[in-house]
């Protein structure tokens, strides 16, 4: 980031920055809670509203859907109307949302808060970037405000998988999303309090052609890959809606190229080699984050027979590992720059997910599952908070909210391209490994498989840290 530019910059808010930081960190905690606390509840709400198995996905990709496809209209609108009327706005939608699901007496109800819940989400998560990207303009100071908003996602992270549970156990399903209401209210009055009201100084209207066709192409691409779970890649339901995206979404490029005159994501930010290679490394990162929550949870509860809870609680102590780390790699960044980061948390990835591959059904938490997953830990927590600085450090005056959205949009899609391609190659693998032992086995060796792939990625992410300068800082 360079000096001019940052001096030029009006802070965007009133209040004392440790509340604007706290402000900033309770959203990206409210937005991974409900990512994941909404899993352990699934069984009680099919049973409570007679949802079919297909309708009760929807509970979960119906919000993941709209998340990852409006993030990019929502970092836009952010630049334009200013972050604090996005972040309120997206709060106020999101809690709404959220008494209608705790209230919901039909499976149509309870999936129609899931999506709007979805565009709450897509408006608060690239707010709260470009509020810490404009409020916080020298690189320390910077660098820890990532790092905390990082550990603020792992604690939303760790929560949903044990207060999903907790709460479903002592209370009932409902309260997983009526818990949201007095938590957004109380953050709406903050947002009010401590971020200015300011829009942006420049006079230039919504991109509606690029919003519609890019947004389209991003749901569309989603869905279709979020289809090949059930049915398979070669399955006209996931080879038209992913064909559509990628259609809509060459279209979306050309109209950013050519025909917009304010355009929703400026091609010209590509040109910025943090954003281009970061987002790349975001991508590559989305589908390491899922074999290490989503995958070892699995493992822990379909090959060593745990509990929903006891899986959570198992996973417990890689979440703080995630947390203690990612604040101290927050306090490195700005000493070490990026590369040393990146492939140092590349060895993690490489040590722990090869190490996790040999955990079968036989197999100790202890000896196989705590170690690697402690590991991989370290790698995430010095890896992520590194990769959003990377991505959002040079926005330019102005850009701050569609810079925000572009890494949040790498993140989630990288997420669900990689799910349904390690799902996929887990499955497969567990299939041809079906007559040589018990359920349990074939399972571990689907798992393993999916672990090495994600060891792959994370090589990966190391190979194309190269390409950052050898000496940036955060």
């Amino acid at each position: 980031m360079t000096t001019n530019i940052e001096t030029q910059r009006a802070r965007p808010h009133t209040g004392p920055s440790w509340l604007v930081l706290a402000l900033a960190c309770a959203c990206q905690f409210m937005v991974i809670l409900d990512s994941s606390i909404v899993n352990v509840a699934l069984p009680s709400v099919r049973e409570d509203l007679g949802f079919t198995p297909t309708g009760l996905a929807w509970v979960v990709n119906g919000y993941l859907l709209t998340f990852a496809g409006l993030m990019l209209l929502g970092g836009r609108a952010a630049d334009l109307y200013g972050p604090r009327r996005m972040l309120a706005a997206g709060l106020l939608l999101f809690s709404a949302s959220s008494l209608v699901g705790g209230l919901a007496t039909a499976p149509e109800v309870l999936v129609a808060a899931r999506l709007a819940q979805g565009v709450g989400a897509a408006m608060m998560a690239p707010a709260t970037l470009a509020v810490i990207n404009t409020s916080f303009t020298e690189p320390n100071t910077r660098a820890k405000a990532f790092g905390a908003w990082s550990a603020a996602g792992g604690v939303g992270g760790l929560a949903g998988a044990i207060a999903g549970g907790a709460i479903t156990t002592g209370l009932s399903w409902r309260w997983v999303f009526l818990i949201n209401v007095p938590i957004g209210a109380m953050l709406i009055v903050a947002a009010i309090m401590s971020l200015a009201g300011t829009r942006s100084s420049r006079r230039e209207s919504l991109d509606f052609t690029g919003a519609v066709t890019g947004t389209a192409g991003l749901a569309a691409l989603i869905y279709g890959v979020m289809q090949s779970a059930d049915h398979g890649w070669s399955s006209g339901l996931v080879i038209g809606p992913v064909v559509a995206g990628l259609l809509l979404l060459v279209v979306f490029t050309a109209v950013e190229a050519r025909l917009a005159t304010q355009p929703i994501v400026p091609l010209r930010l590509f040109k910025i080699r943090g954003v281009a290679v970061g987002n790349g490394m975001l991508l590559l990162f989305g589908g390491v984050t899922i074999a290490m929550w989503y995958f070892t949870s699995l493992f822990l509860q379909n090959v060593l027979g745990y509990s929903a809870l006891q899986a959570g609680l198992g996973q417990t102590p890689a979440a703080v590992m995630f947390m203690v780390i990612a604040r101290w790699a927050a306090v490195l960044l700005p000493r070490t720059g990026v590369r040393p980061l990146l492939l140092s948390g590349s060895a993690g990835f490489l040590a722990g997910f090869g190490w996790l591959s040999l955990a079968h059904a036989g197999s100790g938490y202890g000896t196989s599952v705590l170690g690697p997953t402690l590991l991989i830990a370290v790698g995430i927590g010095l890896t992520f908070p590194t990769l959003m600085a990377v991505a959002t450090a040079d926005a330019p005056e102005g850009d701050a909210g569609i810079i925000g959205g572009l890494a949040q949009t790498a993140s989630q899609a990288g997420g669900s391209i990689g799910l349904a391609v390690l799902a996929t190659a887990a499955g497969a693998r567990a299939a041809s490994e079906a007559g040589a032992g018990s359920p349990a086995a074939a399972l571990a060796a689907g798992y393993g498989l999916v672990f090495l792939m994600a060891a792959g990625l994370g090589l990966a992410i190391a190979v194309v840290s190269l390409l950052l300068p050898r000496h940036r800082r955060g």
